[in-house]
């Protein structure tokens, strides 16, 4: 499985699901890399020291001698393995321009490992531009998270719509796995509602398991763990858990 985790809208839990997912899939036994797409590195430093880092994705994009083998690093945590990010990302897409082949680099990278990895987990940036371009036209699924707040469904037209185009020519197989609802807060009844409100609009995708609004959750980055091995009782780890099943189900 390559598993994008995708919304052009920042500050949904994007980052947080990537990290957690990936935690839980290498928890389960399976050998899972970590792509970080993201210009902030995020999902890197919340299990590397990113200054030890020699190469990252950025070098894996605008350098043809630089491959995808050789900027993966083992995570802390067994089973896993991350491949970057730096700030440099930022500058691809004008790097890139008129490039014909630039939607499929990372496609062609992740073949060349040639199934090393049961389960590949993409952090993409809160952008549709060239980096979730390439993460898409990669994956075999996508998963979108939402958070349950007032403008929660603002800009899903179009990520909807990339997904279509993406779907049309370069990954006809593309599928929505699921859409996750984050930073949910049960006790207020806006929060309800939009949950209700994305149900609507999403129907079956919508995966049962909701993640709830965490201190815990927001806390486990800066000192480089999964929720699982930082607050392993939390109501945080229980759901990512939850969150992990409900993916290998579907998949």
């Amino acid at each position: 499985m390559i598993l994008s985790i995708a919304n052009q809208k920042g500050g949904v839990g994007k980052t947080t699901t990537a990290i957690n997912l990936a935690a839980a899939l290498a928890m389960r036994g399976k050998p899972t890399l970590l792509i970080d797409l993201d210009p902030q590195g995020n999902s890197s430093m919340s299990f590397i020291d990113i200054r030890t880092a020699m190469r990252s994705m950025y070098d894996v994009f605008v350098d043809d001698t630089v491959h995808l083998a050789h900027v993966i690093v083992p995570a802390t945590l067994p089973n896993l393995s991350i491949a970057p990010a730096r700030i440099a990302l930022a500058k691809l897409e004008s790097r890139l321009v008129g490039e014909l082949d630039a939607p499929f680099r990372l496609k062609d990278e992740l073949a060349a490992l040639d199934g090393q990895f049961a389960n590949v987990v993409i952090d993409c940036p809160p952008a549709l531009g060239l980096l979730t371009i390439n993460a898409l036209v990669a994956s075999t699924h996508l998963l979108i998270p939402i958070q349950s707040s007032y403008f929660a469904l603002e800009g899903t037209d179009d990520l909807l719509e990339t997904i279509e185009k993406v779907r049309q020519r370069p990954n006809p197989e593309l599928k929505i796995l699921g859409v996750v609802i984050t930073m949910h807060d049960k006790r207020t009844a806006l929060a309800r509602d939009i949950q209700e409100q994305i149900r609507k609009v999403f129907g079956d995708k919508v995966f049962r398991t909701v993640i709830s609004k965490s201190v815990r959750l927001e806390e486990s980055p800066a000192y480089r763990e999964s929720i699982f091995t930082f607050a392993p009782e939390s109501s945080g780890a229980t759901e990512y858990y939850r969150l992990c099943e409900e993916v290998i189900d579907r998949a």
